[in-house]
């Protein structure tokens, strides 16, 4: 699966996207990509929303193998 980083993700993460083989719950990824990428990026993830080919799902889903995930952090309005 493809996952792409936005804003503040991006930042933390300190890449703009990766790809991951395999399918998994959005919980397992969620778990998967704090391990990987620390606890800095641990915390702005828990406040992120996942959408998944461009929906919102909760963490018990699962993302197939080729889907493209977006991290995307809280955003202000103006």
């Amino acid at each position: 699966m493809r996952i792409r980083y936005f804003a503040g993700a991006a930042d933390a993460a300190g890449r703009r996207e990766q790809t991951i083989d395999g399918r998994m719950s959005l919980g397992a990824l969620r778990a998967a990509l704090a391990d990987e990428h620390g606890p800095e990026f641990a915390a702005v993830l828990r406040r992120c929303s996942l959408m998944v080919d461009g929906s919102r799902l909760d963490d018990d889903a699962v993302a197939a193998g080729d889907c493209t995930v977006d991290v995307l952090p809280p955003f202000a309005g103006g």
